[in-house]
């Protein structure tokens, strides 16, 4: 009964386009579509099952266009082999909406563009090309592959002829999707647990982390999974991905370095992350292990600026580019929006404990404060849902450094005086040196008299000076 109603809406449909526009002429795949077409009589047959599967595939449109250029075979199962002897799973399996393609291909390989009727059936095994563009083959005994013909010219139509067949007919592609479909998670065997770890930062055991879901956001801080330094201990050798293989980080960051590269700008940057230090592997691994990533990336022209001293140190390369590294993801849109509504924003740097400072200016963000300061330069070079690049026009540095430089001594300021001042000053140099020479002569007549004093008293006691007073 619903099939006699697919039937009717179809043709009402068809009657109601052409009231709509009488003067149009008619598409080459409606023109030949009539009450008397095999497509009406397959969705008003006693096939109801495979007519159910036909409009669950989508498939009219496509029967239409193939019926307007030539006649078909179809090869219809009968309803018990597909309502009780076919498998539940794979049944299960191509109603499924992501499976959409199988079934189609499967209903397609029942469908001849051809016109093979009982009496023009081949004496010898030939092979047709269905409109699934696999080939099945016609034997001589009356059989389609594997199945028999139960009802030869069931249906037939100026346009075509349905036969009814034993059982479902199976193409390779859509058994191979059907074997493809279980995960290797589901057929592994489950590993067994190790020894218990001992944490070599607490010397406490480690505790297993609650199960994470898919996709979901790891149990740990960012800044536990990092690497170690090197006062600590050596940073462990990359492992092939995260405990959860959810994200394959490597790629990710293999795809935006070179992004880098083809956008232009930014070698410098990719040198630092390949070369000069191992920050790409060790963002691998973190987006491996579920983290997210925004990277402040610095353009040729402000790494040009660096200077040798800043770069020397042990360590430098890696300070520099972890200040660079929020451990959020951050678009341009959600940075603006944030320094639009709060005024300014500081956010957390792979450099603890340091922050960058973001704030509106000149209608776009500018990072850090003073001379020290950059802005987005270049919005969204790549944006991937866990890594997002945004360009800026400058090396950034925390707000401590930027202070702790050491500033030149002021020059010392020549004052000049008038003429007046200048005039009065010779003439107290005048009196001061005078004065000294007084002085020194008093001085040096006071030392004679004590001299002459002592020579006198040494000559006699009887002497009229007996004394010196």
């Amino acid at each position: 009964m619903d099939c006699q109603i697919y039937g009717v809406l179809f043709l009402l449909t068809l009657a109601s386009a052409l009231q709509e526009n009488p003067t149009a002429k008619p598409s080459n795949s409606t023109a030949q579509i009539n009450s008397n077409s095999v497509l009406v009589a397959l969705l008003d047959s006693h096939y109801t099952e495979l007519s159910e599967l036909v409009e669950k595939a989508l498939l009219l449109q496509t029967l239409e266009e193939a019926v307007a250029k030539h006649n078909i075979t179809i090869f219809a199962p009968r309803n018990e082999a597909l309502e009780r002897e076919l498998d539940p799973e794979f049944k299960r399996f191509l109603l499924e909406p992501g499976n959409l393609k199988s079934l189609q291909n499967l209903l397609l390989f029942h469908m001849i563009p051809a016109r093979i009727e009982s009496n023009h059936w081949p004496d010898k095994p030939l092979h047709h090309t269905t409109l699934c563009r696999e080939k099945i083959p016609l034997n001589g005994d009356k059989t389609v592959s594997t199945a028999k013909l139960i009802k030869s010219d069931d249906i037939i139509r100026p346009d075509g002829v349905i036969h009814g067949i034993e059982r479902l007919l199976i193409p390779k592609s859509v058994q191979q999707d059907f074997n493809a479909r279980r995960s290797l998670r589901t057929t592994s065997a489950v590993l067994p647990e190790g020894a218990p770890e001992v944490d070599p930062r607490t010397h406490r055991l480690k505790k297993p982390a609650p199960p994470v879901p898919a996709g979901g956001a790891p149990a740990l801080p960012i800044f536990d999974a990092m690497a170690p330094g090197p006062s600590l201990a050596p940073a462990p050798a990359p492992g092939p991905g995260g405990p959860h293989h959810h994200f394959d980080g490597e790629s990710q960051v293999k795809d935006f370095i070179q992004t880098l590269l083809h956008y232009g700008g930014y070698n410098e940057l990719a040198d630092i992350l390949v070369n000069l230090t191992s920050l790409a592997t060790e963002m691998g691994r973190l987006v491996s292990e579920g983290y997210v990533l925004t990277v402040l990336a610095p353009n040729d022209e402000a790494m040009a600026k660096l200077t040798t001293d800043q770069l020397s140190e042990p360590g430098a390369p890696e300070q520099i580019m972890y200040y660079h590294l929020i451990p959020e993801y951050q678009t341009e849109e959600s940075m603006y929006n944030s320094v639009r509504r709060f005024g300014k924003v500081n956010y957390d740097t792979l450099r603890l404990p340091h922050k960058v400072a973001a704030e509106e200016a000149d209608g776009s963000v500018k990072f850090g404060r003073g001379e020290g300061s950059a802005y987005l330069f270049d919005p969204d070079i790549y944006t991937d849902g866990r890594i997002s690049v945004q360009g800026i026009d400058g090396v950034l540095f925390p707000a401590e450094e930027s202070t702790a430089a050491p500033k030149a001594a002021p020059a010392a300021k020549i004052v000049s005086r008038p003429r007046r001042d200048v005039d009065q000053l010779l003439k107290q140099a005048e009196t001061h040196s005078r004065l000294a020479c007084k002085v020194k002569l008093f001085y040096g007549l006071g030392k004679l008299l004590e001299v002459t004093c002592k020579m006198l008293g040494a000559v006699g006691q009887d002497a009229h000076f007996s004394s010196c007073h």
